[in-house]
């Protein structure tokens, strides 16, 4: 069974979006990494290990940690804001 966690973060500013359309976007694809972690992006250099899944016109950053059978998501930032 997976473990699933969010950083600080991400409640902050998932608490603050307030289209319900986006909103339910966000909770299908945080549905979708639960049941499959190797979705998304893969990204290199110093946040590897992270993986981005695009939400038009948002990113939703999370860590994968198949040792210990953990999913922590990061970040949900908008694109032009990288």
């Amino acid at each position: 069974m997976v473990t699933v966690g969010s950083d600080s973060v991400f409640k902050k500013r998932a608490k603050k979006i307030r289209d319900n359309a986006l909103k339910e976007k966000v909770k299908k694809q945080v549905a979708r990494i639960v049941r499959d972690p190797t979705i998304g992006e893969p990204m290199r250099f110093s946040r590897k290990n992270t993986r981005e899944v695009y939400i038009a016109p948002f990113r939703l950053s999370c860590l994968c940690l198949k040792s210990q059978d953990t999913i922590v998501f990061l970040d949900l930032y908008h694109k032009d804001g990288q």
